[in-house]
């Protein structure tokens, strides 16, 4: 399973690329290919707040529907736009094209509460997937 260096995951599957004081989010490999093909993507506006393990979103997928969990606080900057419309960038490049929301970040050490990609990577193995 795919698991790039240079981010930081969330338990629930959901990672962030921070530069800065931005953070960029998606969902990891693991976590699209557990919801199979996603047929719908719902993000929140520009300019709305998003809290550290709370929901921001819905990702929609032909096995069912889940949250998206915010891997850190802030305030939205951008959100990708393309997926209304090719939800499926998500399965196809989760870490690229498939990304989601960029925040900037309101506390930047809430990123030192997440995983690695080796911890992600053990944690997955761990919990029998």
């Amino acid at each position: 399973m795919d698991v790039p260096e240079g981010l930081r995951y969330t338990q629930d599957h959901e990672w962030v690329k921070v530069n800065g004081t931005v953070g960029r989010v998606g969902i990891t490999a693991f976590a699209q290919d557990q919801l199979g093909d996603i047929v719908f993507v719902e993000l929140p506006a520009v300019g709305a707040s998003v809290k550290a393990g709370a929901a921001f979103g819905v990702v929609e997928s032909v096995k069912s529907m889940s949250d998206l969990n915010a891997p850190v606080s802030g305030r939205v900057l951008a959100v990708n736009g393309a997926l209304a419309d090719h939800p499926e960038q998500v399965n196809k490049d989760p870490y690229g094209d498939g990304w989601m929301i960029e925040v900037e970040l309101a506390n930047a050490a809430e990123t030192n509460a997440l995983m690695s990609a080796q911890e992600y990577a053990d944690s997955t193995k761990s919990a029998g997937h």
